[in-house]
């Protein structure tokens, strides 16, 4: 398991802000939210309790107080730096009060993956994710493990990711909620799990050359793919963020993304 840089995210952002023009708004608005999560671990790092049970799911370890805690200061980041929509959900949860907010955390804990597409899931990801990072890397990885979903949190995947091996690379999925990456099968569904390359097609952009759409003609889902053996300033979960085009691609060809990321794309 890989630990949180978060200096090198907000790098990352500043950099793809100067190399992505047709990406600055929401690079620019992904940074003020990394910024803000950085604050948030910084936190967990100085306070939080010294041992995890890592016989507890670590949904249930999410502290929902700390959540609340958080979550003012992100719906004014969100009502001066996000888009109209989220800016306008950002000003209804401020307003419904304390025990509304708490139902709406408490539901995306529940029930991630039916959430998914629920705007009001947005703050609750942004709030919980650097809490359920933080418990992940304090939990071992299972020594054999070969499912889609997240062995920590058993969340969906959000990205696949390339790294260095040997003379290749080996594939990892990442989890769309504590970033907990494992190793899985090259040529293999993380759906449906078809086997057959031949209903495996790999997208390829010419820039940037890293990244490329892995979908899936029998299930028709898809996912984005970092190959960090082609390029190693990649910063996956930023990169994911910055190539908002090929998810506007693959959906004008009928695939649609397996987890979508934080923003909603």
């Amino acid at each position: 398991m890989m630990r949180s840089n978060w200096d090198k995210r907000i790098g990352r952002t500043r950099e793809l802000l100067d190399r992505n023009p047709s990406s600055s708004q929401v690079l620019t608005f992904y940074g003020h939210l990394l910024a803000l999560q950085q604050r948030m671990r910084q936190n967990l790092e100085l306070h939080a309790p010294s041992n995890s049970s890592a016989s507890t799911p670590l949904r249930a370890q999410l502290d929902l107080a700390f959540a609340l805690h958080w979550l003012p200061a992100l719906l004014d980041i969100v009502q001066k730096q996000g888009p109209g929509k989220l800016a306008e959900e950002a000003r209804r949860i401020g307003a419904i009060g304390v025990a509304e907010q708490q139902k709406m955390l408490t539901a995306f804990l529940q029930d991630d993956q039916s959430a998914a597409t629920v705007p009001a899931s947005f703050f609750a990801r942004v709030l919980f994710q650097p809490y359920a990072e933080f418990e992940a890397s304090r939990r071992p990885l299972p020594a054999v493990y070969s499912a889609s979903l997240c062995p920590i949190c058993g969340s969906r995947p959000q990205f696949a990711v390339l790294r260095p091996e040997g003379d290749g690379g080996k594939r990892h999925l990442a989890c769309s909620l504590c970033l907990t990456e494992w190793e899985y099968r090259r040529v293999l569904c993380p759906m449906c799990e078809e086997k057959d390359k031949e209903r495996l097609p790999r997208y390829l952009v010419e820039d940037p050359i890293a990244v490329r759409v892995e979908a899936c003609d029998t299930c028709k889902a898809y996912l984005k793919s970092f190959d960090l053996t082609v390029d190693g300033l990649i910063v996956p979960e930023v990169d994911e963020i910055a190539t908002v085009a090929l998810d506007l691609w693959a959906g004008e060809h009928g695939y649609h993304k397996l987890q979508l990321n934080l923003l909603g794309f």
